[in-house]
């Protein structure tokens, strides 16, 4: 029974994830789930950031590609070559991202109900710590009980790092180590990110993208940095990406009720 209803939180949060370039839906997706913890999960609220970011990097990643790809516009084929090889590395991030929002969806609403890890599922490894860390996050919003800012930061680090190792790292070492054009993918590897809470002086510039160390190393210092200019912010400079539209900050409960209502339809449950 369990494994039943983990099964199709899965299929629900793969549902609300969307599609590859769904990443506004994934945003709101993750901002309740933030919501919904009372403020003590504060991975879906970065990861809101993330997949917000990540709509303008993919935007300006695909005109930058194509102009430096354009440098073989002499042999049209080499040109066509590059850009298909630039928009497969594009959508395997995108469906990296689309597949970290639906599994933390799960995860995080199979522990609020059970209490416990999922069991017998071989897709993917929860530890310990991280269902303790949601566990004590589940337990003291229900009891309104305290959550401090170490509990904060050890379920943040568990839940990122559990997504690097069991979602994350892999796949991007195989969409890097499959695109072969050198200039752009010397430039994808470096990557400045620079969330809307960061502030001036505050961007994250990676040497190596396709490092697992250095994303999570990267990660914790997002992290360390919306708990500096306080979660209300992070929460709020949400909208300067300028791509949730306005009924999202009018009414974010409204706006995903909305869209879990359609895709529970999709599913024909309700969980």
């Amino acid at each position: 029974m369990a494994m039943d209803v983990y099964d199709k939180l899965r299929r629900k949060g793969y549902l609300l994830a969307g599609d590859l370039d769904d990443l506004g839906q994934r945003a709101s997706v993750y901002y309740h789930m933030y919501k919904d913890s009372g403020g003590r999960n504060v991975f879906p609220l970065i990861a809101a950031h993330g997949a917000l970011w990540a709509s303008g990097f993919v935007r300006k990643g695909m005109l930058v590609g194509k102009i430096l790809a354009s440098r073989h516009w002499i042999k049209k084929s080499q040109y066509q070559s590059n850009i298909a090889a630039l928009e497969e590395l594009v959508n395997s991030i995108l469906d990296i991202n689309r597949k970290v929002c639906a599994e933390a969806y799960a995860l995080y609403f199979y522990t609020k109900i059970y209490r416990e890890a999922p069991k017998d599922h071989s897709d993917i490894q929860f530890s310990s710590s991280l269902i303790d860390a949601l566990v004590a996050c589940h337990q003291s919003n229900s009891s309104s009980t305290p959550f401090s800012q170490n509990q904060r930061w050890n379920l943040y680090h568990e839940f990122f790092v559990w997504e690097q190792e069991n979602i994350v790292g892999s796949l991007v070492e195989s969409a890097y180590n499959s695109f072969d054009c050198p200039v752009v993918r010397f430039l994808a590897l470096r990557p400045r990110v620079d969330f809307a809470y960061f502030g001036c002086g505050n961007s994250l510039k990676f040497r190596d993208f396709s490092s697992q160390s250095e994303r999570i190393e990267k990660g914790m210092k997002a992290y360390m940095r919306a708990e500096e200019v306080g979660l209300k912010w992070v929460a709020e400079s949400l909208k300067r990406y300028g791509v949730l539209p306005k009924a999202f900050f009018q009414d974010s409960g409204s706006y995903y009720g909305d869209l879990e209502r359609y895709c529970e339809t999709q599913l024909n449950v309700v969980i």
